[in-house]
């Protein structure tokens, strides 16, 4: 039997570097981060005139997702074509997340991928250090910028 794949979709706090909000499913679609969305706006309760960064894929730039935004008063931005770096910051995430508890391992059930997930990303968030916020963790930046 072959791989089978299952996606994240995450919702951070550029400038703290901190994971707002995430959803974990079987497809990658516009469900997937409108969950993460979703999820990230009541624990942030962020203002309108919010700009939500996101890459290129279909599912950003879907209708519902689209509206969303205009619903919260976002506004959305995206990856100019061909560059990949302006998401650098989440893709250094998703690289750090690989690499710290995913590379090596096999998982038999999503719910063991869910419970990784729930004791990672509590972890990212209070106690991992950020070299782009001078070696502390996000909720230290965080505490340190109120």
């Amino acid at each position: 039997m072959g791989a089978v794949y299952r996606y994240l979709a995450v919702v951070m706090d550029k400038c703290r570097r901190k994971v707002v909000g995430w959803s974990f499913g079987h497809r990658q679609d516009v469900n997937l981060t409108l969950a993460a969305l979703n999820y990230a706006v009541p624990n942030r309760r962020p203002g309108s005139g919010l700009i939500f960064h996101t890459d290129r894929g279909i599912e950003y730039a879907a209708g519902a997702f689209k509206e969303r935004l205009a619903e919260l008063g976002f506004t959305q931005s995206m990856n100019r074509p061909g560059k990949v770096t302006d998401n650098a910051f989440i893709e250094s995430f998703f690289h750090s997340m690989k690499s710290e508890v995913f590379h090596g391992y096999t998982f038999t059930a999503d719910r063991e991928v869910r419970q990784t997930l729930r004791r990672y990303l509590p972890f990212y968030n209070r106690d991992r250090l950020h070299s782009s916020l001078n070696y502390v963790s996000p909720a230290t930046y965080e505490k340190l910028q109120a």
